[in-house]
């Protein structure tokens, strides 16, 4: 629990930083400064971590990176987070590449859902938004989670002013014969300097102005604590959330933790104040002083991502990360 009443109870872990993909809202073509392997946690140091935010009551994980799928001891990761007790979901967010050939163990070993990150159905702008070819094997993995019968499939559209906010029907369309919600999530800076200012901006409210345009129709509906708004378009057997990831509108009811892949709790995506868990987990600390470690950084929590950002305290030490791969998706 934080100073202002919000209880924490999912915890987000990026297990690598590295991807398949160059968004370029994320990632220059050459890549980053990637971390060395004896800078990411290990699978035991993870599953430590899980084991003792179970206790402190943390009932969802979500694997992140860079792409999950990257990492070759993704199966066990997930197997055993789900064989701790007191954790109830298991989710992974994916670029879906790989998913189509390792749905099936993902499921098996124990992973609840999937959210596919997926910002164009075109595959010239597909080319053109990641420096990659593929939207047919992300549809393909698509398919592939949706067989494999996760209990939540959701895809996540970052939009785009002047890229893909003609898409915004297509990307509907998706919701109507298959139960996936799709999400459409604003752009944030953390691009490593590429495209934040070049006027790509495509804020909360245009986008629920553009798909009340579209659908005059649209229902209420109910989603996650991360999704804004949720709509369900009449007769369509999904969902369609906005998430204000730049607005910062739900802040009041965030119950997130992050675990960069480097060891870092951040307590806010626009914080550049880091907790170092590593340390404390290579340097003999116990569970005792992990758990101390989670809630005194949860603790600190500032009221939202506004103060955050601005956040200039000079007894802190602030870490500047340029790159969402290196703060976890």
């Amino acid at each position: 629990m934080d100073q202002f009443g919000r209880v924490f109870d999912y915890l987000r872990i990026a297990v690598t930083d590295r991807c398949n993909l160059r968004c370029i809202y994320c990632m220059p073509e050459e890549g980053i400064d990637f971390a060395r392997n004896e800078q990411l946690l290990s699978r035991a140091e993870i599953l430590r971590v899980i084991r003792i935010a179970a206790r402190l009551g943390v009932r969802k994980i979500r694997y992140t990176g860079g792409e999950p799928l990257l990492r070759k001891d993704i199966l066990e990761l997930i197997r055993g987070a789900s064989q701790t007790p007191g954790i109830d979901s298991i989710q992974l967010t994916t670029n879906g590449i790989f998913l189509t050939d390792q749905a099936a163990e993902l499921r098996q070993a124990g992973l609840d859902g999937v959210n596919i990150s997926l910002d164009t159905l075109d595959a010239a702008k597909f080319l053109k938004i990641t420096r990659r070819t593929g939207v047919a094997q992300v549809l393909a993995g698509m398919r592939a989670a949706l067989e494999t019968g996760f209990s939540s499939v959701k895809i996540n559209v970052v939009a785009m002013r002047g890229f893909n906010d003609d898409e915004l029907g297509d990307f509907v369309a998706l919701t109507k014969d298959a139960p996936i919600t799709v999400r459409f999530i604003e752009l944030m800076p953390f691009d490593a300097h590429q495209i934040w200012k070049t006027g790509r901006y495509f804020g909360f409210d245009m986008i629920r102005k553009d798909l009340m345009n579209l659908f005059p129709d649209l229902i209420p509906a109910t989603g996650s604590a991360t999704e804004g708004l949720v709509f369900q378009a009449p007769g369509h057997a999904g969902k369609v959330a906005l998430i204000p990831a730049y607005t910062r509108s739900i802040c009041s009811t965030c119950n997130r933790v992050r675990l960069t892949a480097d060891g870092q709790i951040r307590n806010c995506l626009y914080s550049t104040t880091e907790h170092d868990l590593r340390a404390v987990l290579r340097n003999g600390g116990s569970d005792e002083d992990v758990a101390q470690l989670l809630k005194t950084a949860m603790w600190l929590k500032l009221k939202d991502g506004w103060d955050a950002q601005n956040e200039h305290d000079p007894g802190v030490t602030h870490h500047e990360r340029e790159s969402m791969t290196q703060i976890g998706g």
